[in-house]
């Protein structure tokens, strides 16, 4: 059997998890017709189809699915040999992969993007946002490099890093400026402003209320933070907001901010990497320039 290249698993890994010639040609810079060759060449030398090829789309056979998990553990393996080599020689210089979660990315990225070209001019930093889940997911896939989430994740192969803790500040209209601030027995009688399902700080919210997510009680969802301020100001119920958002969406909107009674919610913001990293003594240094960045 003819050896099988890592330009051949690499485009299998990329036709594997795009289900399409075209979506996984573009990913890897080659036309489709050069893509479909490579992959019937890799068939050839398996002696067996890996994929079944639709009219719109492809799918893998049972061969292929297995050979598609050994490929990216393969690929993952090779990438971290190479940052292994590139960190002895030149720590932080080239590509980091870099996930957010939603309601930190817009707050918290311009400056840590700014700080981290300065402090490591080598650096190719490539952020992607995108809710927890999914970022624990592109994690452990190898797809992403460490993550600027809410802590605890509590994924086994994973290391936490503490970065900084915010509260979170109730955000009602204008016409509530003098009204007295609500305990979280008080927020459960208000018509709560909420962020879609898979966002992380609205667990957070609805733990402090102690409201069970799987029958909330006249809640009202929002696609964003800005959203729920904006619905907020024009009189339609209240939100928490964490703080480092407030200055940034509270700034055109009509609205009342209040900070709530002791023990006041809050969060901790975080990093997150795979244990077997070999870039985790960078990450931690990483780790810093974000910390000093969101407190000054």
């Amino acid at each position: 059997m003819s050896i099988l290249s890592m330009k051949q698993l690499r485009y299998f890994d990329a036709l594997a998890r795009n289900g399409h010639f075209g979506r996984a040609a573009a990913e890897c810079a080659i036309s489709q017709p050069a893509l479909s060759m490579q992959i019937k060449e890799m068939e050839a030398a398996l002696a067996a189809p890996l994929v079944e090829r639709g009219a719109r789309a492809v799918r893998l056979t049972a061969l292929g699915e297995a050979f598609a998990e050994r490929a990216h553990d393969i690929l993952r393996a090779v990438e971290e040999l190479e940052h292994l080599a590139l960190a002895r020689t030149d720590p932080l210089l080239g590509r980091l992969r870099i996930g957010v979660i939603p309601t930190v990315a817009p707050y918290l990225l311009p400056g840590v993007i700014t700080a981290l070209q300065e402090r490591y001019p080598g650096l190719d930093l490539r952020p992607r946002e995108a809710v927890t889940q999914k970022l624990i997911e592109d994690l452990g896939a190898g797809r992403l490099d460490t993550a600027i989430v809410a802590l605890p994740v509590s994924e086994a192969g994973l290391t936490e890093m503490a970065l900084f803790e915010e509260e979170f500040i109730l955000v009602r209209p204008a016409s509530e400026a003098g009204s007295p601030v609500p305990n979280a027995e008080g927020l459960r009688a208000m018509r709560l402003l909420l962020l879609e399902e898979g966002h992380c700080f609205r667990d957070q919210a609805l733990a402090f209320c102690a409201i069970d997510n799987r029958a909330p009680r006249d809640l009202m969802e929002g696609s964003s933070l800005s959203t729920l301020v904006q619905m907020v100001g024009a009189g339609i119920g209240v939100t928490l907001l964490p703080e480092m958002a407030v200055a940034v969406e509270t700034r055109s909107a009509w609205v009342a901010l209040q900070r709530l009674r002791a023990p006041r919610p809050k969060r901790t913001i975080g990093m997150v990497w795979r244990r077997s990293s070999p870039l985790a003594d960078e990450l931690r240094e990483v780790g810093e320039v974000v910390r000093r960045t969101a407190r000054p």
